[in-house]
């Protein structure tokens, strides 16, 4: 290395061994510290290797206390088990004695009970044996009883007709009786009843016993029960749906194309159900019955779907079908088709006379012609619009009159086949060709229409062959006889109660002097028994329709029904003639 310039060259190297000096100096004394340490690691290395040898010492002390404690605990354990191993072949012993005892009883309990379930086996085929026999003979009997229930039936329905014909040779009324179900407002109706007195009223007391019999349950506080019976020719129970009602209604409407007149009554006291009987449901908003549930269709809708039914069958043209709905509203017949100046329809006070053949007619009463059953209904909703109602404390909707709609079917038949049978398909047919023209019109129009409105000499010589007969089915749908105390009816409400109550008093008085044969019948008492005189006095097919609560709370208004029905059922009128009289027989 060259030195830099200007320097002396023994100073720097002077410089240099003074540092390198220092460097020794400082080397030196770490060495003397380290070997400081050093002497003092070693100062502390014998002293733990002497502590090491105590410990080790102290060890192999512990370790043979720790030999001899094991040795002693194991000799102790042995000893114990030695004991245990004694106490065991003990037990054993004892267990082996106790099973031989225990295989020797199960050995003597297994030929028991084998004998026992041997003897059960045999006692088991036995029984199966005497149940199969018993099963032969069961089958047997139940073949009997439905052979017995088979022939019951077949004489029940002979008994059956041979009654209906008795009826219909007597000219009896025949009476049918439908119980209601007990309803919701049995239990609302009573407000101003007790709480006690309600529960003790809310109870069915009316029951069909079997399809010709009323039961009724009369009780009266401190005296005891006594069960009366009531025959009628058909008993509904509350469970029976409008169809089993109307099935035996509809034999009925055939003797009506036969010839004969047919009057279908409902008869009860208020909330019994004879506007559901003979109409069905009806809505709350309009009052009018509702067509589409066909299974709760009353007596009214069902009848005119039968009756178009068969006229159906029948040749075209030779019936025609009017139809007329009337109410008697306190002792007073409203006409419920008759329209005003705008066709609007509106109830018309009429009147009912009685003409010189000794028959009830209502002068200029609307009687509308139509052709099929939707027309009819549509007709008598029009009519129930305007039929009076009022609520009371029994029934909301209660009617406050008497409802009459009258089905007339005229029937054209020829002048020289009269008196034969009238489903002469031919001549029918041959006849409404010839006076379908003029005939259907000269219906419709009234009877002060002029003679001059046929129109050729050969349609005159048709109509003079011609032979019309009228049969009417009438459906009457009764206000229901009350008690003023339970329906809490006053002012106009009153009134109407005491206007219902009359008539159907009238009604029982002319049933009563029928039954009697007394020589003068009261039907002019209330216009309702003078409106339906042909029908009541034996120019009819009559059918009563009792409707009842089984509830006792109307057990007195039940008693008063049932009794008006047996009292019905009892009169005699004589057999019922059928038409065979021309009403229309030349045309002038």
């Amino acid at each position: 290395m060259r030195p830099r310039s200007g320097l002396d060259p023994g100073s720097v190297w002077a410089q240099r061994l003074r540092q390198l000096e220092q460097r020794l100096r400082a080397k030196e004394e770490r060495i003397v510290v380290l070997e400081t340490e050093n002497a003092a690691l070693h100062l502390k290395l014998a002293e733990y290797q002497g502590l090491a040898g105590r410990s080790t010492n102290e060890v192999l002390q512990l370790y043979s206390a720790h030999s001899q404690q094991q040795k002693l605990q194991r000799s102790s354990v042995v000893i114990q088990l030695y004991g245990a191993i004694k106490r065991l072949k003990c037990d054993l012993k004892t267990l082996h004695s106790f099973a031989l005892e225990l295989s020797k009883d199960f050995q003597r309990q297994s030929k028991t009970y084998l004998y026992q379930v041997l003897t059960a086996v045999q006692g088991i085929q036995l029984q199966n044996e005497a149940v199969q026999m018993f099963q032969i003979k069961a089958f047997d009997l139940e073949q009997s009883l439905q052979e017995l229930t088979e022939r019951y039936e077949k004489e029940k329905q002979k008994r059956r007709a041979l009654h209906n014909s008795l009826v219909e040779l007597r000219g009896n009324i025949r009476v049918h009786c439908r119980i209601r179900p007990l309803l919701p407002f049995d239990n609302a109706a009573g407000d101003l009843v007790s709480q006690d007195r309600q529960r003790r009223f809310s109870e069915e007391v009316a029951y069909a016993a079997d399809d010709e019999t009323v039961l009724v349950k009369c009780s009266r506080p401190g005296h005891a029960s006594v069960n009366k019976t009531f025959q009628f020719e058909r008993v509904y129970s509350a469970s029976e749906s409008q169809d089993a009602v109307f099935a035996d209604v509809a034999p009925l409407l055939t003797s009506l194309l036969d010839g004969y007149n047919v009057c279908i009554m409902a008869y009860g006291q208020t909330g019994s159900g004879k506007t559901y009987t003979m109409l069905g449901p009806q809505s709350e908003e309009n009052l009018v019955f509702a067509l589409e549930d066909e299974s709760e269709l009353g007596i009214i809708p069902r009848a005119t779907q039968e009756v178009f039914r068969l006229i159906s069958e029948k040749p075209p043209g030779s019936y025609w079908v009017e139809v007329s709905v009337v109410e008697v509203y306190n002792n007073e017949i409203f006409d419920l088709l008759a329209k005003d100046s705008c066709g609007k329809v509106f109830g018309v006070k009429r009147d009912v006379v009685t003409t010189r053949e000794g028959k009830s007619d209502v002068p200029l009463l609307t009687r509308e012609t139509v052709e099929n059953a939707s027309e009819f209904l549509h007709l008598v909703n029009k009519g129930l619009q305007l039929r009076v109602r009022h609520p009371t404390l029994v029934h909301a909707h209660s009617s406050r009159s008497h409802l009459v709609v009258t089905l007339t079917i005229a029937t054209v038949v020829s002048g020289d086949s009269f008196g034969t049978s009238w489903e002469d398909e031919q001549t029918s047919q041959r006849l409404y060709k010839e006076v379908s023209c003029t005939f259907p019109q000269k219906m419709r129009e009234s009877k002060s229409t002029s003679s001059s409105r046929a129109s050729s000499p050969a349609q005159l010589e048709a109509t003079e062959k011609m032979k019309q007969i009228k049969t009417r089915l009438q459906l009457v749908d009764l206000a229901g006889s009350e008690c003023v105390g339970m329906s809490g009816v006053t002012g106009a409400a009153l009134r109407e109660t005491s206007f219902i109550n009359r008539s159907l008093s009238a009604l029982a008085d002319v049933l009563g002097a029928i039954a009697e044969q007394r020589s003068h019948v009261p039907y002019r008492n209330s216009k309702l028994t003078h409106l339906l005189q042909d029908s009541v006095g034996g120019d009819a097919k009559l059918l009563v329709m009792l409707c009842i609560s089984p509830d006792q709370r109307y057990l007195t208004e039940s008693m008063q029904s049932l009794g008006f029905g047996t009292r019905a059922r009892q009169v005699q009128r004589g057999q019922v003639k059928k038409k065979n009289f021309p009403v229309l027989s030349k045309a002038k």
